[in-house]
């Protein structure tokens, strides 16, 4: 994290010297930035982060020697840094890897800006350098996933168990890695459908459905306008649109022009405490900010159970945090356990 006043000291690590070049051009043109390194290989990423100890790194997936998933459990491992992963792999094979990454430690993803990108160039230059301004005051431990601590799960109150119809997830910053823990330990017959607003760069949906739902026996889909909710399944919200929850469908809405996270896990649990009342269960993981706060209020203010990670497990506890401050969180419960707590809920009689 930068002492205040101090410009923001980055790594680039990318085996393409157009990709840094171009990486560098855009944080370069921030006053508050400065390149203090630029990587080749996970390699010598590796090595310039122990001796240059940067606020931040830029970090491919795909690089020789060393790739970007090793460089990343290296860091983590020894010199605990915000990881920004920055990755043309939207699509294909190596779509999964920018998730590993994540599950690694690393931050958050967004695609690798190219050349072709050219006439939109300050938009995408505008998202890297916000994000590299938020994630470089996050705190990061070392050995994110060896946080395995275990705690006696208190059984929620409310209404029996057979009466919950839905559960609601939001995450964001750290909630890839934290969704796998969760979803992870769900069986592939859990009675009632999930639905989840995760904030994530535009184009890696897709990518984060399959990475999940190769590791899960649960199914794990992205949402369709109009689709019907499903036990047993998973739904994504789409980036770019809104997700709510309606007589038992997925509907997708258009952002309001002042929400800052979309999609919006706050819209998700309005529409879900409307819908389902106290027959649903809503869950706040680790995120930036307080979207969902204030949706999770509302849902427990309907009769619903609500879940919230406790601090110690998340990424960052911003969002936590603020449903806790508002006495929208029933029980804060550490990450390994929500799935239990859950199940608790929605066991058939």
């Amino acid at each position: 994290m930068p002492p205040k006043g101090q410009k923001i000291r980055v790594i680039i690590a990318d085996d393409s010297l157009v990709a840094r070049e171009m990486l560098a051009q855009i944080l370069l043109s921030d006053p508050d930035i400065e390149v203090i390194g630029q990587a080749a290989d996970g390699g010598e990423a590796v090595e310039m982060v122990e001796r240059l100890r940067p606020d931040l790194v830029t970090m491919d997936i795909h690089m020789p020697r060393l790739d970007g998933l090793k460089a990343t459990e290296r860091i983590m491992a020894f010199t605990p840094t915000p990881i920004l992963v920055v990755s043309s792999s939207v699509h294909g094979e190596g779509m999964g890897s920018a998730f590993d990454a994540l599950d690694l430690g690393a931050l958050e993803v967004i695609k690798k800006p190219e050349p072709r990108d050219w006439a939109e160039l300050d938009r995408i230059g505008r998202e890297v350098i916000r994000k590299v301004k938020i994630l470089a005051n996050v705190r990061v431990i070392t050995h994110i996933r060896g946080r395995h601590s275990r705690r006696a799960v208190v059984p929620l109150s409310a209404v029996g168990p057979a009466a919950r119809s839905v559960i609601a997830i939001g995450s964001s910053t750290g909630g890839p890695s934290a969704l796998l823990s969760v979803l992870g330990r769900f069986p592939a017959d859990l009675p009632v459908p999930v639905v989840i607003a995760q904030h994530i760069a535009d184009g890696f949906v897709p990518g984060l459905v399959s990475w999940l739902d190769a590791g899960c026996k649960i199914r794990v889909v992205a949402a369709e306008d109009g689709g019907r909710v499903e036990p047993g399944t998973v739904y994504f919200a789409p980036t770019g649109a809104n997700m709510v929850i309606e007589r038992e469908h997925t509907k997708f809405r258009a952002p309001g022009s002042s929400e800052l996270y979309i999609p919006s896990a706050d819209v998700l649990f309005e529409s879900v405490a409307r819908t389902y009342g106290k027959r649903a269960v809503g869950v706040l993981l680790t995120g930036m900010g307080s979207d969902g706060a204030e949706g999770l209020k509302l849902m427990r203010n309907a009769g619903a159970a609500t879940i919230v990670q406790d601090e110690a497990s998340c990424t960052v506890f911003g969002m936590p945090k603020a449903a806790i401050e508002i006495g929208a969180a029933e029980k804060i419960v550490e990450l390994n356990d929500i799935a239990e707590a859950i199940e608790e809920l929605v066991a058939p009689d």
